[in-house]
């Protein structure tokens, strides 16, 4: 079967979203159930209908011509509100207006707890949570220039250094400080081990897996955190690199694997969406820029996925080309193959 027209998926490709509930099909087409009369976004969450009684439209118009209504319980016809809502709260919240649920749903016009939902359905991040990782972004960005750590807070937009360190605890693994110190007062155990993949780097902070590579050794962790102590992993470590071992031996074993690392609030947002993907399927490119609420920023996605510092445990390897070919992978596309035929099989 063909296109439904020009710019929209195949009918094939817009089932096999609708099957999926994939979020980056929404406002690209409506999915009209004969039997019942409603229209729906892809992603809705009602029971999938039989597929003879399916017909997929370019818009909610179109459905409503040929005699259909819009479902109640996934309204397709918000879809272009609510990424036009997410955006405005992003501009909001990057402009200090604060992230209370209260206040956005005011600027949006959606009750406090529905534009919850969809703004992090469009960001794998409440507001709350998007608005502390931009400042944490900001305050590693200007550590990384700022001569004094208490300027670099405060121009991050913490009220004072006390809220920036209770904000860290648990989450980063290192004291600000060490951001602009090569590492200076941590300590990261480390082993090479065997894999049936080739030799695998695993380096891990008390918090969890913080560098996970298959083309570095020692030389190279050392230029990741020059000042860091670097120790042999012994211990507790040892039944955690097993939990590494298997994962790589049988990708989709990594859900509960502890991880201490860091990014940008789109790089968060990439490996959220990332981690999300069920072991076996794929993702493009695309898809993935769109999940996040982003669907110009393919390119973007492309960098966030090349700044994954834990590769398996945050799986990248399932993202692909719209076409379908495997597309690049920091350690070959042969271990992404491989990586990818494991979960299939």
């Amino acid at each position: 079967m063909g296109r439904m027209e020009t710019g929209l998926p195949s009918v094939e490709d817009a089932w096999s979203a609708v099957l999926r509930r994939d979020r980056s099909f929404d406002g690209r087409f409506v999915t009209g159930v004969l039997s019942t009369g409603i229209y729906c976004r892809p992603s809705c969450a009602a029971r999938h209908p039989a597929r003879r009684n399916v017909r997929f439209f370019a818009s909610g118009r179109d459905a409503r011509a040929a005699g259909l209504r819009a479902c109640k319980r996934c309204h397709p016809d918000e879809v272009g509100r609510d990424k036009a809502a997410v955006l405005a709260a992003i501009d909001a919240i990057r402009a200090g207006a604060g992230a209370k649920l209260a206040e956005l749903g005011a600027l949006t016009g959606y009750s406090p707890t529905h534009f919850q939902r969809i703004f992090k359905r469009a960001t794998g991040l409440s507001p709350a949570a998007f608005a502390r990782a931009l400042r944490e972004q900001r305050a590693c960005d200007a550590l990384s220039g700022s001569a004094r750590v208490s300027d670099a807070i405060y121009d991050a937009g913490y009220e004072a250094p006390s809220r920036f360190y209770a904000a860290m605890e648990g989450r980063m693994g290192m004291e600000p400080s060490a951001w602009k110190n090569g590492g200076a007062g941590i300590c990261i155990r480390w082993a090479m081990v065997d894999t049936s993949l080739g030799v695998l780097l695993v380096a891990a902070t008390d918090k969890g897996v913080c560098r996970l590579s298959f083309a570095e050794g020692e030389e190279e962790l050392r230029q990741r955190f020059p000042k860091a102590a670097l120790e042999a992993g012994t211990g507790r470590f040892a039944a955690l690199l097993q939990q590494v071992v298997d994962a790589v031996e049988r990708p989709g074993a990594e859900a509960n694997i502890p991880l201490d690392v860091q990014g940008t609030a789109f790089q968060q947002a990439v490996w959220h969406e990332l981690r999300r993907i069920p072991p076996g399927e794929t993702r493009s490119y695309s898809q993935i820029a769109a999940a996040v609420g982003r669907p110009k920023a393919v390119r973007a996605v492309g960098s966030a996925n090349g700044a994954n510092n834990v590769a398996v445990l945050i799986p990248c390897h399932r993202v692909v080309r719209s076409d379908g070919a495997l597309g690049g992978y920091a350690y070959g596309t042969d271990i992404k193959a491989e990586l990818l035929r494991r979960e299939q099989g």
